[in-house]
């Protein structure tokens, strides 16, 4: 031995890893006791299938700490809540029942609503109904109002009530006065004989009608066949003393000429309210009016008409 050496080398002193070659292994280097190669390891080198896994293994991490049951087995460290201090905790009321729409308020709102409907079209369906009749029975703006039929009338007869009176213009039921005369000599009256009443165009001439067979009181339609040359005429009525409420119009719907009593002839009509039994009827030329016409009949009607039927 040489100074400075401290005796031959060994294989395990000069490379702790010599066993893992060829020439260490030669040498006779044997691993070390440790775990895996490491000196001084606490690996412990187990033959294979030693180790049993899932056991319980003394002196390792974690002894001592108490495992958890199995799922579905009763745990040591469970505490049924009634032995707690003060005993099981109260139970929680259960919620209150959740209250469903108010269909009672709904249906009565439904209800109401028809109802309003059903009102609504009855009163549209009355008025209307009230319009037509209106419509049937006057033409003019006022029941006392006074027309002239042209020769091709317009308008619906709406309501009649058998036979009533009817005169011509020689009917010996017939006043006439002021100058007013039965005449026949003009052609194209209607009446019976061809007779009128003429000498009217003068101021108190008058023709004067008493009916005595009105069935009951109310409205009713004087029809006058007249006939008017030149201008439109109009004469006064009066009917059981009173005035009546507008002028008889006497319009020349022919476009007659002046004097041309032949070419004129055509009616007009008033709505006098009479009563039951004897009336009066009475035309005349007042001042103001337009009185060149000729009457050849008078006839009456229930109702208010437009036109005679």
């Amino acid at each position: 031995m040489t100074p400075g050496e401290n005796g031959p080398s060994t294989p395990e002193d000069d490379d702790p890893f010599g066993y893992l070659y060829a020439d260490g292994q030669a040498r006779g280097a044997q691993p070390p006791s440790g775990g895996y190669g490491y000196p001084n390891s606490v690996s412990r080198v187990r033959t294979v299938g030693e180790r049993q896994y899932g056991q319980p293994q003394a002196g390792t991490y974690g002894q001592g700490v108490p495992q958890q049951g199995a799922y579905g087995q009763p745990n040591a460290h469970y505490q049924a809540p009634e032995t707690l201090p003060g005993g099981a905790p109260a139970a929680r009321p259960p919620a209150p029942a959740r209250r469903g729409p108010n269909t009672k308020g709904l249906l009565i709102g439904a209800v109401a609503v028809v109802a309003a409907v059903v009102i609504g079209i009855g009163m549209a369906m009355l008025n209307g109904k009230t319009d037509d009749d209106k419509s049937g029975t006057q033409s003019g703006p006022a029941p006392t109002q006074s027309q002239s039929h042209s020769p091709t009338p317009s308008g619906n007869s709406s309501a009649t009530s058998g036979e009533l009176p009817k005169a011509d213009g020689s009917d010996k039921s017939l006043q006439l006065a002021g100058g007013a005369a039965a005449a026949s000599d003009v052609t194209g009256a209607r009446s019976a004989d061809g007779s009128y009443v003429g000498g009217l165009n003068q101021v108190g001439a008058s023709v004067t009608w008493t009916v005595n067979d009105i069935p009951e009181d109310g409205a009713y339609t004087l029809f006058v066949n007249y006939s008017a040359s030149g201008g439109d005429q109009s004469m006064s009525v009066t009917v059981n003393g009173e005035p009546f409420g507008g002028k008889l119009r006497l319009k020349n719907w022919r476009d007659a000429a002046d004097g041309d009593f032949a070419k004129g002839w055509t009616n007009s009509f008033v709505w006098p309210n009479l009563k039951k039994g004897p009336n009066t009827l009475s035309i005349s030329c007042q001042p103001g009016d337009k009185c060149n016409v000729l009457i050849d009949q008078l006839w009456i009607k229930k109702g208010r008409l437009t036109r005679d039927s």
